[in-house]
């Protein structure tokens, strides 16, 4: 177990400070990704039951007043259901962004031993491109990780608002 956090101290590191700010960043994406995950499999699946029991109860179901209800219905459950999901999608836009930080902190570092050195010893120079190269990494693996997940969250719900208003049905009147 000691073990696991050397090889993360010495990671961190060799990656310099940018990179705790990027595992920082993708901790809170994440944290808010199961958030969301687990709002779509329990609460939103109860707040659906009840809503559709609130209209089902209806006795009335056809005038523009009841149409609007529905749509009030539909609203409130699709701003519920999307809550954090633009939190999500600016977090996972700022992972690539800060690996670029990082890549650029790291060039400073090699241009810096080269400025102290005064030439290009590649041994003084390996420790700032491998700190401008991990950070970038961990962006990028970063970013795909929550680009997968928050296209499943937005896929999610759409289907599930679709779903609410085919079970949310608006009795037309005929002749």
């Amino acid at each position: 177990m000691i073990e696991i956090f050397e090889s993360i101290r010495d990671f961190t590191e060799t990656g310099g400070q940018v990179l705790l700010v990027i595992g920082l960043l993708i901790f809170v994406m994440w944290l808010l990704i199961l958030e969301r995950v687990m709002y779509i499999q329990i609460t939103h699946k109860q707040l659906k039951k009840s809503v559709v029991a609130q209209w089902m109860s209806r006795k009335e179901r056809t005038s523009w007043s009841a149409e609007q209800i529905r749509q009030a219905y539909i609203s409130r459950l699709s701003m519920k259901l999307n809550g954090s999901i633009p939190i999500i999608q600016a977090l996972v836009a700022l992972c690539p962004l800060l690996g670029l930080m990082g890549t650029v902190t790291g060039m400073i570092e090699v241009f810096d031993v080269m400025a102290i050195t005064g030439g290009g010893d590649a041994r003084s120079m390996a420790s700032g491109v491998s700190k401008a190269t991990i950070p970038t990494m961990a962006g990028m693996v970063g970013a795909l990780s929550g680009v997968f997940a928050s296209a499943w969250l937005m896929r999610t719900s759409k289907a599930e608002r679709t779903h609410l208003e085919e079970a949310l049905p608006l009795v037309r009147n005929i002749g």
